[in-house]
Order: structure tokens, then C-alpha cells, then sequence
């Protein structure tokens, strides 16, 4: 399924993050790797740049962050990063350096790569995404399955089985999320793809598509 491996969703230079994705084909692998890692990669961080909190918390210097905002260890707000009122880090998470993390919105077990946008009222969890993608107002990632059955990948030919109870949305590179979507347990969606608002999408979104429903899914025009 190559449309879901890493190297075709992400450009890995943007993101700190990049060595967690070393040895790994498809994204949601890293999954259960990320406390782990932001706890070994912040101990690296240089002090000049990141302040660090009790719990494994490393805030670089020139974010923003709001007084009433709430994180929990381990993380890692990269430089320019927007924290804003009300938003709620419950830990394991990455935030890209130039991200907004907006009012009411909720991370957990998530890495967001450089520039990404998750600015209202989103629910973002075990999920991947990627450079400069954007998720509209009040929309969410599901990470768990209404039967609490593990998640499986799937396309229209092919299905991959990921072992895991919590995989929510991996989202590539430049992808716009409409407003009030859901993102099922699973997604997938290519680069440069658009979501229309109020959809609720399942199984992999090809790469430069525009999704209105699960029965018409069009290639953009270039």
C-alpha cells in the first residue's frame, strides 16, 4: 500500500521528529514510540533555545504560550509554536516548529510537523500530521473503534492490519481538513489533498484528491 508509506505522506525534514520514523515503512508505526523518544530527544535540546519543565517538558523560547493552557509531560513545543487559550496537551506530543495548537483543542500521543494547524476546538489523537496541514474548526480525529476491535488500514484493494487498539488520522503534507469532519479510526490521507467540511472520512484518501463523500473522491486539477 504505497500511497500509506511514510516517505509518500511526509517530508521528514520538517519535523523534529525525524529519526523517530528510522527503520519504519508505514507511520502509525512509531506510534508507541513517541514518549520514549521526546524524552530522549529533549534531554539534546540545546538550553539556549528550550526551557525545560518538570515531567519532561521542553518549551522552546520564542513560543507562545497561553497562561490558561494545560500540558503534561513528556512534550515538546517547538520554536514559534502558537499555544493558545484553553488548549490541552495530555502528553506525548510534538509540536512543530510555527504550529498552532488553538483554544480547546486536545493533543495526546501525537506528532504535528512544522506549520501545522490544529487552531479550533480539535480533538487530535495517536495521529501523525504532516507539514503545513490544517485541520477547519470543530474537526476531529476518532482514534478508537466503536467495537474496541484493533484498527486495520484500508484501500480500495488492499488492507494493512496495524496490532493496535488507538491509530487515529496519519494526514500528509499540505492537507486541508474541512470544518465539523470526523477522521475515522485508520485514515489515511495523501498530500495536498482536501477534506470537504462536515465529512466523515474512513480508509485512504489518494494523494492531490478532493473528498465530498465516500462515493466521489476527484483527482484536483493542476
Amino acid at each position: 500500500m504505497k500511497e500509506c508509506k511514510i516517505e509518500n505522506l511526509y517530508n521528514l525534514n520538517e519535523t523534529i521528529a525525524k529519526d523517530i520514523f528510522e527503520g519504519c515503512t508505514y507511520p502509525w508505526e512509531v506510534l508507541p514510540k513517541i514518549e520514549d523518544f521526546i524524552i530522549a530527544l529533549g534531554k539534546t535540546l540545546n538550553k539556549d533555545e528550550y526551557d525545560e519543565k518538570e515531567g519532561n517538558i521542553w518549551i522552546a523560547k520564542t513560543a507562545k504560550v497561553a497562561p490558561t493552557a494545560f500540558i503534561a509531560g513528556p512534550a515538546i513545543i517547538g520554536k514559534d509554536a502558537e499555544i493558545r487559550h484553553c488548549a490541552f496537551i495530555r502528553g506525548k506530543a510534538i509540536v512543530g516548529e510555527g504550529a498552532v495548537v488553538g483554544n480547546s483543542t486536545e493533543l495526546k500521543n501525537v506528532i504535528l510537523f512544522n506549520k501545522v494547524q490544529v487552531p479550533h476546538y480539535n480533538y487530535v489523537g495517536d495521529s501523525i500530521l504532516g507539514y503545513k496541514s490544517h485541520m477547519g474548526a470543530g474537526s476531529i480525529t476518532s482514534n478508537v473503534k466503536s467495537d474496541k476491535k484493533l484498527v486495520v488500514i484500508k484501500s480500495k484493494n488492499e488492507q494493512i492490519e496495524t496490532g493496535r487498539k488507538k491509530v487515529g488520522a496519519m494526514i500528509g503534507d499540505e492537507v486541508e481538513v474541512g470544518c465539523g469532519s470526523i477522521l475515522n479510526p485508520g485514515t489515511v490521507i495523501g498530500r495536498n489533498s482536501n477534506i470537504y467540511p462536515l465529512s466523515s472520512v474512513r480508509g485512504v484518501v489518494p494523494e492531490n484528491s478532493i473528498y465530498k463523500n465516500k462515493n466521489e473522491i476527484v483527482e484536483k486539477i493542476k
